[in-house]
């Protein structure tokens, strides 16, 4: 298809001669003879070059520039000037008001078929640049939406609720960095009286880190059957597997060549009925035990990180709640958040603000250590994923009192 050009000027001689040069080069014509003429066909022509005379009477072509321009239909269509002031001024005024080029009268042929060709080559750019442009946000579009599905499919992996869990209370905070992210955590019931509870931090973040972190969850569901528990022949007919155990399991079945990705993870198994904790860390922050009496134990029994293929098999560790001890479990992205200057709030910190809030219930610590983190960093957004999961144990009342 032929480019279509429209040419602007009230003089039929002129007129005539950019006709002739131009229709011999193959280009469609459309002719307009004063500025108001010249806005109304560049409106319905959407022409793809506008050859503009600057001196015409009624609208000259500054003020058919200014109105051409000020649509967004025609915004991105080239004007050249045509006139026969040759000044700088002149020449400055039109390419201010959006003009692409200048061609000045008398008309030299070659002249006017190279500026010619420059601009539609140059509007040709132009629309391929726009075309390719749109493309990419339609491409956008469907990337958040995609986003936005897959965000909403980790977030149903969460507790939706937080489970009624005799001589427990429970609390947590999760804020991903981006959209969807490599935390994940989860309170899962193995029979009547034991809880497994585990907070994991996959390498990365986005999608990749994501889809890792659910494939770990599915893993760890009661109901796969091999992995937190196991079937056996005499009853109760299954038997929980230790912490311990489950880490080594993980560690062979996620390779860090399987997804070009590792994970450290906590995992816990708790017996509501008497405290007893059971635990092992694959180079997981040390979860906090917030004792009653205000001092601060460190669960540090464990191991590598997940994705060394059953290498070195994972200590764990055994401790009895009582009353009123609370269990802090949370990720790296807590004590590397970092302020404008690039300080990181730090272990230190965290450990400070949790003796603070030693006597406060779960859930006020889970809201003072994010208050504190963010005050920390004037609320710059979490360069990491950043979850915390609160415990609060409510049994074993005369063994805690004495």
């Amino acid at each position: 298809m032929a480019e279509k050009i429209l040419i602007v000027d009230d003089s039929d001689l002129n007129l005539r001669l950019l006709s002739s040069i131009l229709k011999n080069e193959g280009y469609e014509i459309i002719e307009a003879v004063d500025g108001e003429e010249a806005v109304d066909l560049a409106l319905r022509e959407l022409p793809d070059l506008i050859l503009l005379d600057v001196m015409m009477p009624n609208k000259d072509g500054y003020e058919a520039c200014s109105e051409i321009k000020s649509d967004n239909r025609t915004t991105n269509i080239a004007i050249i000037f045509l006139s026969a002031k040759a000044e700088a001024k002149d020449k400055i005024k039109g390419l201010e008001l959006g003009g692409a080029d200048y061609v000045t009268k008398p008309f030299d042929k070659g002249e006017v078929l190279a500026r010619v060709r420059a601009q539609l080559k140059i509007q040709n750019l132009t629309k391929c640049m726009i075309r390719a442009n749109q493309d990419l946000l339609k491409k956008q579009e469907s990337l958040d939406n995609d986003l936005k599905a897959a965000a909403e499919i980790q977030k149903s992996l969460l507790p939706d609720t937080l489970p009624g869990i005799q001589s427990i209370d429970v609390s947590w905070k999760f804020m991903p960095c981006q959209r969807i992210g490599g935390d994940l955590f989860n309170l899962l019931r193995l029979d009547e009286d034991h809880w497994a509870v585990y907070v994991l931090d996959v390498s990365g973040h986005g999608v990749p880190s994501a889809m890792v972190s659910v494939s770990v969850s599915q893993m760890l569901r009661p109901q796969t059957g091999f992995v937190v528990k196991k079937s056996i022949k005499p009853p109760p007919y299954y038997t929980i597997v230790s912490p311990s155990e489950v880490l080594n399991e993980l560690d062979r079945e996620y390779p860090i060549d399987r997804f070009e990705k590792f994970f450290t993870i906590s995992y816990h198994v708790l017996n509501t009925k008497n405290g007893l904790l059971k635990y092992s860390n694959a180079a997981h922050p040390p979860p906090v035990l917030l004792h009653q009496d205000g001092t601060l134990e460190l669960l540090d029994k464990g191991g590598t990180i997940i994705g060394m293929d059953g290498i070195l098999p994972f200590e764990e560790g055994e401790r009895e709640l009582c009353f009123k001890d609370k269990l802090i479990i949370y990720t790296d992205g807590i004590v590397e958040y970092q302020d404008r200057n690039g300080s990181f709030y730090g272990e230190d910190r965290f450990y400070m603000e949790l003796q603070k809030l030693k006597n406060e219930p779960v859930s006020v610590i889970m809201d003072g250590i994010i208050e504190s983190v963010m005050n920390f960093g004037e609320h710059n957004e979490p360069q990491d994923d950043i979850t915390m999961l609160g415990l609060e144990f409510k049994g074993n009342e005369k063994k805690g009192a004495s």
